[in-house]
């Protein structure tokens, strides 16, 4: 059976209802994950919950080892991932407590978060046109629908550095390019899938209207977290509903991310890193 994973961003620490669930703690060669790893069965499937900033909150988006915690899906058999994430709207019609599909993102982070598995001997570039599973995307839009929960989709998701909030300025930017909601931290996590053959949606919960839309209602933590915990029970009857429905075979080209991608020949790899990243090109070098 095809494991699912579930990234709870802030305030989704854990998901209710998991059966013969364990945790278990993973090591891997880009160092720890956030924290230990929920394994279990949820709807009938079997799935793996990961908290983004550890249990209690303790890690700040520019902090977060993405590569460890990608890597240690990939290794564990993830095939899919769902992304929870709380989100500030860019938009009048993307309202607090609304949710968000976004189909694009754009990149204004600037502390050279490590975005890529392949390095030290090794060099791959996948088609990143469409970061997002369509196929997953779309199986989370239709349990919306049935659940009745307002949402947007095919938005782009500006992510920002953080860990403060945009100022004014940025903030009106933003706006004018185009841009739909922002957050901190599923960019990283979306390439990082890609290169690991991971289809990866995001189901963001939009907790503000970042500082643009009223000097009375500029983004605060407390504003967020009050928000988001508004939010959390949706997000955890909408992954339930999105559960049943995901089956077990894929046909999306999330699976054959790295067919043609890596450029080096086998011969030039060194030992060591074909080691390494063997849970991710094994299918293509021995």
């Amino acid at each position: 059976m095809a494991k699912i994973a579930i990234i709870g961003g802030s305030g989704l620490y854990n998901i209710e209802g998991i059966k013969k669930s364990k945790q278990i703690s993973i090591s891997t060669p880009f160092g720890k994950p956030s924290d230990k790893i929920i394994m279990g069965e949820l709807a009938g499937k079997e799935i793996i919950f990961l908290p983004r900033h550890g249990i209690g909150h303790r890690i700040s988006p520019t902090q977060i080892n993405y590569r460890a915690n990608i890597y240690a899906l990939k290794k564990l058999g993830v095939e899919r991932i769902i992304s929870v994430s709380a989100c500030g709207s860019l938009k009048e019609k993307i309202a607090p407590l609304d949710f968000v599909i976004p189909f694009q993102f754009v990149d204004r982070t600037n502390q050279a978060r490590n975005m890529t598995f392949f390095e030290n001997g090794i060099v791959a570039h996948i088609s990143f046109a469409h970061p997002v599973c369509e196929e997953l995307a779309e199986i989370l839009a239709q349990a919306m629908k049935r659940l009745n929960i307002k949402f947007h989709t095919e938005a782009t998701y500006l992510n920002m550095e953080g860990p403060a909030f945009s100022t004014l300025a940025e903030s009106q930017l933003y706006r004018q390019w185009g841009m739909d909601i922002i957050g901190m931290t599923n960019l990283a996590e979306a390439r990082l899938a890609r290169e690991a053959e991971i289809c990866y949606a995001t189901l963001a919960a939009v907790t503000d209207y970042d500082c643009w839309h009223s000097p009375q209602e500029t983004v605060n933590a407390q504003m967020v977290v009050e928000n988001l915990k508004k939010n959390i029970e949706n997000a955890k009857r909408i992954i339930k509903e999105a559960l049943v429905y995901i089956k077990e075979e894929r046909n999306c080209s999330c699976k054959d991310a790295l067919k043609d991608a890596i450029v080096t020949p086998k011969k030039f790899i060194p030992i060591k890193t074909r080691k390494i990243l063997s849970p991710i090109i094994s299918k293509y070098i021995k």
